[in-house]
């Protein structure tokens, strides 16, 4: 019987501006493989007024759904631009509770490996990004969710080529690549 590596997949998470799209693009390209961009991006741009509760539940399903159909692409990894933790961390946020469906979920969708991008790159202005003040305290909420579901993190820190020579290094590490 032919056995089947299964893909991996990694989540490059973090708080706002910390490069997470231009590393997880980048790290595709490495990788020869597909990547996930974050749904919420493209949904939140589409919006006329400030985010609901329902817009939340809506990202959440429509993340959950962008993976699923990008898997079966993936050359051995998949490299994923958030995950689901990010519409949690919002919602705790913004509402001061996630929604049951979000909190539900999160333990059937693990992550092989998580990248954790560090905030030492220098906010940069974008429309959809709410919170240059507050990013060591997500940070902080970062660390614990993820400590919460204990899953494997590590940080990934460095300016210019280090960030994606570090992220590359710690991805060869965890999966034994050479």
């Amino acid at each position: 019987m032919i056995q089947v590596n299964p893909i991996k997949k990694i989540a490059v998470v973090g708080p706002e501006s910390t490069g997470k799209s231009t590393i997880s693009i980048q790290l595709a390209e490495h990788y020869n493989t597909v990547w996930v961009p974050e749904y919420a991006r493209e949904y939140c741009s589409a919006l006329t007024n400030p985010c609901t509760w329902q817009d939340e539940i809506n990202m959440f399903r429509g993340q959950l759904a962008l993976e699923e159909k990008l898997v079966p692409q993936a050359n051995n990894i998949l490299i994923c631009d958030t995950t689901i933790i990010t519409v949690k961390i919002w919602s705790d946020y913004m509402f001061g509770r996630s929604p049951q469906e979000v909190i539900d979920e999160l333990p059937k969708h693990p992550y092989d490996l998580y990248l954790l991008m560090n905030i030492d790159l220098p906010w940069q202005e974008d429309p959809l990004r709410d919170f240059p003040d507050m990013r060591e305290h997500f940070m902080d909420v970062w660390h614990r969710e993820l400590k919460a579901l204990d899953a494997e993190y590590h940080l990934i820190s460095g300016t210019n080529g280090d960030r994606l020579k570090n992220a590359i290094e710690m991805i060869d590490e965890v999966f034994k690549y050479s």
